[in-house]
């Protein structure tokens, strides 16, 4: 076993390796760009050295860096982790120049994989089936069109370098194709120094079922079960669950040996995942289809270590380091069913447009047996948008599919982030809507549940608005007495915040704002609490701290017989009350005559920047009318592209930024004239 290795990666991913290295007593280096100079993957490692500045091209991607950190430190060996350098065959070439141990496969198979047409031909040699497409070298615009019309529409164009959904448009009429061949290109450039693309034909209902393979370097390999991964938006996973429902084991046997004879094929050693498509027949016959190798490990690879009981990136340590296999494929077996929801700093509401600031509040459900966090974030820490927006990856366990669900929806309520847009409360209602829950999966499931997935606003329920007021409350109740026990006189009447009025009753009332809705809670004192009043409902509320914090409070609220556990975090700048109650977070804002509050948002019909990114391209002219939602320019941000749109009909009367400029969240991108 090695002394120490090397992370060549960031956030949650590094950290799941330094956990293991430091149970198993391997020292960990971890790496960092400046902009990751306080990040948890870097306080976590017993070293760590800076190796360039925020943009992944000018450190995490930079090999000759990362090599002279490992051997700066004395590290024998590298852990690439996935994404940036994990499948660089060139880089895995350098390790073994170096005499630097690369934890993964050889640099050949990463080459015979890496490339999405390569892999897809040297599969078809070895009669694994291939959805219908092209995947050959040449890539003139035109000729890869009448490629598409020739497999079919709808169609899928992936670049031949892709993953984690980048670089994949699905294209669904010709008319379409240029503009998205054009937009997948600079993407998976953006992403992967490469435009090549491969075409195949899309798969109405299909799922995403892939096999975890493992193989050392003494000839043996195995297969350590599926996970299904069908649940996606923008084709990147949001839910993935192991083992995959309805997977007969006729099927799963016969995927277990595709895999581990494509692994065989290319000599593979270590950790790596064998992806197939399965068409709507999943339950009626055993067809799959070859899609791709990832030769790394995945972001989901904690569902199968929690159905196994193993650990993978122990095996990747012990492998790396010549040993062989832990284990014989007759000696795994499946337990119970493992859940992984994907934390995301972002807003589904808008087309899942990613969200940068710094985490002001976060508070995870309890860690056990049955509840597991990997996460690269704590409290206080900053999204940025140079990296990919994942906070976290929520995973659970039970005996069963049913527990699970159960587990993964008690632990999404009891996950609660402020300081950031997140995708929690859309994956509260995605593992409740009946199609997941009933384990009718397929890639369009998101898509088909709109309805329920992303409902229209409504208000929330008076209970809101009492909590917050308590909450409020009981503050100034504890501001009061921390200021009378600082008095002179500790005891004086005048110190107490019991609202106490000669011949008068007291009463205040507590504006909240909801959207564009106003609500008035009424409060008066009484003996031993408070009666509140919203509308036509009065309740006699009592309440007292359970946990506080520097943004939050967690209280125990009695109104009337009804006793409710809340937690409410305040926002003092901008007035918001974030209220978490019965699994939902409720966003409110106090009215409060007394602060004054900038109102915010772009003026004179000006576009602005949703967040901080690259100007990519111009899609109309200046003095152009458009229709509404026409687009105008396209925006490179957090590896993604977002295309703008015109709010309503009207004229473009300037750019404010070129293409290839960048711009800061906030910025005016256009002046925009509404037509009257």
């Amino acid at each position: 076993m090695f002394s120490k290795i090397l992370i060549a990666n960031r956030g949650e991913i590094a950290c799941r390796v330094i956990r293991t290295a430091r149970r198993l007593g391997v020292r960990s280096v971890a790496v960092y760009s400046e902009a990751d100079a306080d990040a948890r993957h870097v306080r976590m490692a017993d070293e760590a050295v800076c190796i360039g500045p925020a943009a992944v091209r000018e450190s995490y991607l930079v090999g000759e860096r990362i090599l002279d950190a490992a051997q700066r430190t004395g590290a024998q060996a590298i852990h690439p982790g996935y994404g940036f350098l994990a499948e660089n065959d060139r880089f895995a070439d350098a390790c073994a120049a170096a005499g630097i141990v690369f934890i993964g496969p050889p640099a050949a198979a990463i080459r015979a994989m890496g490339s999405k047409s390569a892999a897809k031909t040297l599969m078809d040699a070895a009669g694994v089936p291939l959805t219908p497409g092209y995947h050959g070298e040449e890539q003139e615009p035109a000729f890869l069109q009448r490629q598409a019309e020739a497999i079919g529409y709808p169609v899928l164009i992936k670049a031949t370098a892709g993953g984690g959904g980048k670089g994949m448009r699905l294209v669904e009429k010709g008319e379409d194709f240029a503009a998205a061949l054009a937009s997948c290109q600079r993407e998976a450039i953006s992403s992967f120094c490469s435009g090549q693309v491969l075409l195949e034909k899309y798969l109405w209902r299909s799922r995403h079922i892939e096999i975890q393979i493992f193989a050392d370097g003494r000839g043996n390999c195995v297969h350590l079960f599926e996970r299904d991964c069908s649940v996606q938006r923008r084709h990147q996973k949001v839910l993935e669950e192991a083992p995959a429902p309805g997977m007969t084991p006729e099927r799963r046997a016969a995927m277990g040996r595709a895999a581990v004879d494509a692994a065989r094929a290319v000599g593979y050693v270590g950790a790596g995942t064998v992806e197939f498509i399965v068409g709507d027949r999943f339950a009626q016959d055993g067809s799959f289809y070859f899609m791709e190798m990832n030769t790394r490990l995945q972001v989901e690879h904690p569902v199968t270590e929690m159905i196994t009981g193993q650990d993978l990136v122990e095996w990747q340590l012990r492998v790396a380091s010549g040993e062989p296999l832990p284990l014989r494929q007759d000696q795994l077996d499946i337990r119970g069913h493992a859940l992984e929801a994907r934390i995301y700093a972002e807003n589904p509401e808008q087309d899942f447009l990613p969200s940068t600031g710094r985490l002001l509040h976060l508070a995870r459900p309890a860690e056990s047996l049955n509840v597991r966090v990997d996460t690269g974030f704590e409290q206080g820490d900053e999204i940025t948008p140079y990296y990919d927006p994942m906070i976290a990856k929520l995973i659970v366990w039970d005996v069963d599919r049913h527990a699970a669900l159960a587990r993964m929806r008690q632990a999404l309520a009891d996950y609660r982030i402020v300081g950031v847009v997140n995708n929690i409360g859309f994956l509260s209602r995605l593992v409740a809507c009946p199609a997941f829950a009933n384990a009718d999966l397929d890639t369009g499931l998101i898509e088909r549940s709109r309805g329920l997935l992303f409902p229209l606003p409504s208000e929330p329920p008076n209970s809101v608005f009492f909590v917050a007021a308590v909450a409020g409350l009981l503050r100034e109740q504890a501001a009061a007495s921390a200021r009378a026990s600082q008095s002179g006189d500790p005891w004086s009447p005048w110190s107490r915040h019991d609202g106490w009025r000669l011949n008068l009753q007291p009463r205040r009332t507590l504006t909240y704002r909801c959207g564009d809705s106003r609500h008035e809670v009424v409060v008066a004192n009484v003996a031993d609490g408070w009666r509140l009043t919203l509308g036509n409902e009065t309740v006699l509320a009592r309440g007292r701290v359970l946990d506080s914090g520097q943004f939050a409070g967690q209280l125990a609220v009695e109104l009337d017989d009804r006793r409710l556990v809340a937690s409410v975090v305040v926002l003092k700048e901008k007035q918001e009350r974030h209220v978490f109650l019965n699994g939902m977070n409720y966003v409110i804002v106090r009215d409060d005559p007394l602060h004054l509050v900038e109102a915010g948002g772009a003026h004179g019909g000006g576009l602005t920047a949703p967040m901080p990114g690259k100007v990519i391209a111009l899609l109309a002219a200046v003095g152009q009318r458009v229709e509404k939602g026409a687009p105008l320019l396209i925006l490179e941000a957090m590896k993604m592209e977002h295309t703008i749109t015109a709010p309503k009909n009207g004229r473009v009367q300037a750019f404010r930024y070129a293409a290839g400029e960048q711009v800061a969240d906030g910025d005016e991108l256009v002046d925009f004239e509404v037509e009257r």
